[in-house]
């Protein structure tokens, strides 16, 4: 096994390494804003819109992330063929901060959810007999506190999804993963390429895992 290979062409892992950060970044923003309004759709008192995100969390749960990726790249595309006769060519990247992002969503927005929940019903009550509406309690009482208290699980979110965005390699998205199997195939050597890879996806899990730690024995110590 030639790591001397995987050295050499540290660039083009780095620039891989780059995108699976773009990529990770991107979706966990679409994903926390996804997760924000889910959280709090899961908890209206309108049966529709309560209804509405439950089949959005438990169909987005309950099926394969990679269909998901592949379903955005290939299937749209096709649906969109058919309905206007006209081919469209989406951007590999693109498509996986989006299905990402979607994905990461419904699983937020359980975690937003279990973290409003957590609220004692006491906060709301004496919010309301202060005089604000539902929607102002909602906004300036109860969701700062559940915030607070869902960062942790959002960090560790973020270390899912950076591990997860590997699958977007089944696209042709330039990222860490592919680029590695890209420079296996050239010279074959996919052991030494894939333990690359394998090495600074550790490097950056163990790195965000050890901010999240800190993060939480802060908000442990605030407490």
């Amino acid at each position: 096994m030639d790591l001397g290979l995987v050295w050499q062409h540290r660039d083009f892992l780095l620039s891989g390494t780059i995108t699976t950060m773009y990529m990770t970044l991107g979706a966990i923003s679409l994903g926390a804003l996804l997760g924000l309004i889910v959280g709090m759709a899961r908890l209206s008192r309108n049966r529709l819109v309560a209804a509405l995100a439950w089949v959005y969390v438990t169909v987005i749960r309950g099926t394969p992330m990679l269909l998901q990726i592949l379903f955005l790249f290939l299937g749209i595309p096709q649906i969109y063929v058919t309905i206007t006769g006209q081919s469209i060519s989406p951007d590999p990247i693109l498509v996986g901060i989006i299905a990402l992002g979607i994905n990461s969503g419904a699983y937020m927005g359980e975690i937003v959810r279990a973290g409003i929940q957590s609220v004692e019903k006491g906060q709301m009550e004496a919010a309301r007999s202060l005089g604000l509406s539902h929607g102002q309690a909602m906004r300036f009482v109860i969701l700062p506190q559940a915030i607070r208290r869902i960062i942790p699980p959002l960090a560790n979110e973020f270390i899912v999804l950076l591990k997860d965005s590997s699958l977007v390699s089944a696209i042709g998205a330039g990222e860490l993963m592919y680029n590695s199997r890209v420079m296996g195939a050239k010279y074959y050597a996919f052991p030494a390429f894939l333990l690359g890879a394998a090495i600074i996806y550790l490097s950056l899990t163990m790195v965000f895992t050890h901010l999240v730690s800190r993060l939480e024995r802060r908000l442990a110590v605030s407490d």
